[in-house]
């Protein structure tokens, strides 16, 4: 534990405590180390949850979905190819 300096207490109930050494002993971890390891895993979990939502304003959002709604627009690029392919392909 070289570098652990602060000290982080909390109270479980029997039932949690017995169902952690079981986990610890299982992984063959000290309990100390595996309840550290676990809610070190879990806060980094939940920092990379919260970092990864992404929070825009009502109006964006329904201008969003309304554009998800909306008949799809070909662009200049996409009509200039389209009218090439009419003038190179055959359909017989």
């Amino acid at each position: 534990m070289a570098g652990a300096s602060a000290r982080l207490e909390f109270r479980v109930t029997p039932a949690d405590r017995a169902l952690i050494e079981r986990a610890a002993r299982l992984s063959g971890e000290p309990v100390t180390a595996f309840a550290r390891s676990a809610a070190e895993e879990r806060a980094a979990r939940v920092i990379r949850e919260h970092e990864a939502t992404t929070t825009v304003p009502a109006e964006f959002f329904d201008d969003l979905l309304a554009a998800f709604d909306a008949a799809p627009q070909p662009s200049a690029a996409l009509a200039d190819a389209a009218a090439r392919l009419d003038e190179t392909v055959v359909r017989g």
